[in-house]
């Protein structure tokens, strides 16, 4: 009987480590996707502070503010390829659709 004993321990055990690592798995999804969604919005903010800064020191349409523009939109592609969503630092919201202007700061 001891030994029967054992074998439902272990089992049980064995069980419950497998709920938990499921339980783990299942919460820690939704703030992986929320990670990555900061991640991405840091990123653009990021880039969208160096082409205010790089207008601000160089001019609208410096090689500086070229470059900055260039930045600024492989971050936007980035995200928007990873997440088929993107930042918009200035509006300070998330857009579900590819509808960015590369120029946008050029109108300001």
């Amino acid at each position: 009987m001891i030994h029967l004993g054992k074998k439902r321990f272990l089992g049980r055990s064995l069980f419950a480590a497998a709920a938990l690592v499921g339980l783990l798995a299942f919460v820690s999804a939704p703030l992986a996707f929320a990670n990555d969604d900061y991640r991405c919005q840091r990123r653009i903010a990021k880039e969208d502070y160096k082409l205010h800064q790089a207008i601000e020191r160089h001019g609208w349409y410096s090689r500086q503010a070229d470059h900055a523009r260039h930045e600024l939109r492989e971050a936007r592609e980035r995200c928007w390829n990873e997440r088929h969503r993107w930042w918009d630092e200035d509006g300070h919201r998330w857009h579900n659709d590819r509808d960015w202007d590369d120029h946008d700061h050029d109108r300001h």
